[in-house]
């Protein structure tokens, strides 16, 4: 089964008075449909940097990120062609929930669709039909004040799902939350990636739910330290 993703030799510098920072030096990671993906390592180690490379919000200063074979993003990328590839083929979930709080954990969901021209009666249907889906039907006209950080993380997520987008990128999801309602949030991607055979990415400093993954990219000073394969990956632990 050909990768959803595939972030080939992937270079991102940046120029720091007479200096180059090397955020990322030749990195390669794919996500294949049904997989969920660690990007774990210290702060500094060129995680964030891979996920802007990967969701196509920034492009490589050298090599090409793939989508489904397809050459998508190289170092001469058109930046619009990016922004409009990226609102049709990947959801993002941040470390804040970002929901705007003035609005219902619907509406928050379903002007993520209206954003696309979906009409509104059938954006509110579908955005119920997720919340309801990730466990938030009693909570769809509650506004983010009034829920909990979890719930608000599932909001996020559902908004995410909203476009039925083939991958989705995660950059810290639960480093705001317990470990109950954490381990709740990365059991709803694993959720995700078996039942919608979505190809999910997740940053994360948190080892605690790393039986989940199917493969961890352990990252150093911007290159891969290394790849461990699913229940292989529970040796990183004990580092």
């Amino acid at each position: 089964m050909s990768a959803t993703l595939l972030v080939e030799d992937a270079r991102k510098h940046f120029p720091s008075g007479d200096t180059v920072v090397r955020a990322l030096d030749g990195v390669t990671v794919e996500a294949r449909p049904g997989e969920l993906i660690g990007i774990m390592g210290a702060s500094g180690s060129g995680k964030s940097t891979m996920l802007l490379i990967a969701g196509l919000l920034e492009p490589p200063t050298d090599g090409a990120v793939y989508f489904r074979g397809e050459c998508v993003s190289h170092p001469e990328a058109d930046l619009d062609r990016l922004r409009d590839f990226r609102r049709r083929n990947i959801g993002f979930v941040f470390q804040k929930a970002n929901l705007i709080p003035f609005l219902s954990a619907l509406d928050n969901v379903a002007l993520a669709l209206q954003i696309d021209d979906v009409p509104v009666a059938q954006a509110r249907d579908y955005a119920h039909e997720l919340l309801v889906e990730l466990g938030l039907g009693h909570r769809v006209d509650n506004r983010p004040a009034r829920l909990s950080g979890g719930e608000q993380q599932r909001v996020a997520i559902a908004r995410a799902l909203a476009n039925d987008p083939p991958l989705i990128l995660a950059d810290e999801p639960t480093a705001a939350l317990d470990s109950v309602r954490s381990r709740q949030v990365m059991e709803l991607f694993r959720t995700i990636a078996d039942e919608r055979q979505a190809s999910v990415m997740v940053v994360t400093h948190d080892s605690r739910s790393i039986d989940l993954f199917d493969r961890v990219y352990e990252f150093s000073d911007g290159r891969i330290l290394s790849e461990n394969h699913s229940a292989a990956a529970s040796t990183l632990v004990a580092r």
